[in-house]
């Protein structure tokens, strides 16, 4: 009987251990997943930036007579518009600032406040953000790209300092 219970004691030991490496890889698994919606974030900002200079590039800083578009009463056809995806780098160029606002905005808090402990509520705060779950996460999204490029650091749980 002795071979067995060991038996027995061997696959329960096996399961502990197969638990635990599933915990750890479960919560590596989310970290990864966060890591690469930053990287992705962060590709398609350079991207649209790219897109937006290769328009601003090839694009004349006055229309030709013969491409501007009539004016109406909207205005819209004031903006000259060759294709779709022109239109749509147009559309999206003004997320972009506020992406790199925000960002900027928070490596100056950080120069500022030094060599401190801080949450994402609290620079949402210092940075007269809203208080609300999606302004806070979105300072939290920014600092975790931040913490992957080795610009800021996280010193604890939930909580950020000068990189």
């Amino acid at each position: 009987m002795l071979p067995a219970s060991r038996s027995t004691r061997d696959i329960e030991v096996t399961a502990e251990s197969l638990q635990a490496d599933l915990s750890r890889l479960e919560l590596q698994r989310r970290a990864l997943e966060r890591e690469l919606a930053a990287v992705v974030a962060h590709l398609d900002t350079v991207q649209r930036a790219l897109g937006a200079l290769k328009v601003g590039m090839a694009s004349p800083t006055a229309a030709p007579a013969s491409e501007a578009a009539p004016e109406t009463a909207g205005g819209a056809a004031r903006r000259r518009v060759t294709g779709p995806a022109q239109a749509a780098t147009r559309r999206r160029a003004g997320t972009e600032r506020t992406y790199g606002r925000l960002t900027e905005q928070i490596l100056e808090y950080f120069a500022q406040v030094g060599d401190v402990d801080v949450r994402a509520r609290d620079v949402a705060v210092a940075l007269g953000r809203a208080t609300d779950s999606g302004s806070i996460n979105a300072v939290r999204s920014t600092l975790d790209r931040l913490v992957g490029t080795s610009r800021v650091r996280r010193s604890g749980r939930g909580l950020y300092r000068a990189g």
